[in-house]
């Protein structure tokens, strides 16, 4: 299988600060549990490459998402730099200055995003104090729809203890896919702890997918994690709506690809989880090839 990864970051080595750095809320939980401040000074180019090499990765999406304190327009430059180095192996997304919104501004980035030929808009709203369906967005979220975007949003827990839980939830994804049904949407890191509802959200929603980033597959599978509902779904009617990502350097795809293989998912859902489906979201080539 040539497996397509959905969700990779902008190594840190490319970012305008070189070190990783937050507030000590914001990433004292995420440390302890993912050991992020480690990865993102750790990770680079290189590596990512040579563990895409080993494991079967042909292409991988990678997010210039940012969580305060970047701009927007440096990170989707460098990006376009990766993009430009090796065209074979990434597809990108870009990313807006959430950081004290201004509408028509992130709407103006939404079209220069397009026009630097990125495929979408990453954005994490609930580290900005903000909902995911708050109406200074509605700006960038109309752009998007219009110009034919995909916008991956944050979604369900966030590890920082400066973001209350309640940006995050389902039903604030679910205004949106209503007002922009033609806009297509990922929810980062599938929803959890709220799975049942955001299975809602994408059963009705043909729009949105649901993506697993910086998440151990081995809990997606394991009965009484909260995770049920999805791996029950993932064979059947959300099949086709599922994208293996790793939010590398979060999950090393040597861990993600075994733990997925070891799930118990039946071939198709497994092929339709690691390529097909992003290969159709993506443009990054035919199913099953």
């Amino acid at each position: 299988m040539n497996i397509i990864d959905a969700r990779v970051r902008l190594p840190q080595e490319l970012r305008p600060s070189p070190t990783y750095a937050a507030p000590r809320r914001q990433t004292e939980q995420y440390d302890r549990v993912l050991q992020l401040t480690d990865k993102m000074n750790t990770g680079g180019l290189a590596d990512l490459l040579q563990v895409m090499d080993a494991e079967g990765v042909g292409r991988a999406v990678m997010h210039a998402e940012s969580e305060g304190g970047e701009s927007a327009e440096a990170l989707n430059e460098a990006l376009c730099q990766v993009l430009a180095k090796h065209p074979d192996r990434f597809a990108g997304i870009g990313c807006v200055d959430v950081a004290g919104v201004r509408p028509t501004r992130i709407a103006r980035q939404a079209a220069s995003i397009a026009d630097l030929g990125l495929l979408g808009i990453t954005l994490q709203p609930a580290f900005f104090g903000l909902d995911i369906d708050d109406r200074s967005l509605y700006p960038m979220y109309s752009r998007a729809e219009e110009l034919g975007l995909i916008v991956a949003v944050h979604t369900g827990i966030t590890y920082s203890r400066m973001h209350p839980l309640r940006h995050e939830r389902p039903e604030l994804l679910d205004q949106v896919a209503c007002d922009f049904p033609d806009l297509t949407l990922i929810a980062s890191h599938a929803g959890w702890p709220w799975v049942t509802e955001y299975c809602a959200v994408a059963r009705r929603h043909p729009t949105v997918y649901l993506e697993f980033g910086a998440l151990a597959p081995k809990y997606v599978a394991r009965a009484g994690t909260g995770w049920d509902p999805l791996f029950g779904m993932m064979p059947n009617v959300l099949r086709d709506q599922v994208l293996y990502g790793t939010d590398w350097p979060m999950i090393s795809p040597t861990r993600a690809i075994a733990e997925w293989r070891a799930s118990g998912l039946p071939g198709a859902a497994l092929q339709a989880l690691m390529h097909d489906n992003a290969a159709r979201l993506f443009g990054l080539g035919s199913p099953s090839q």
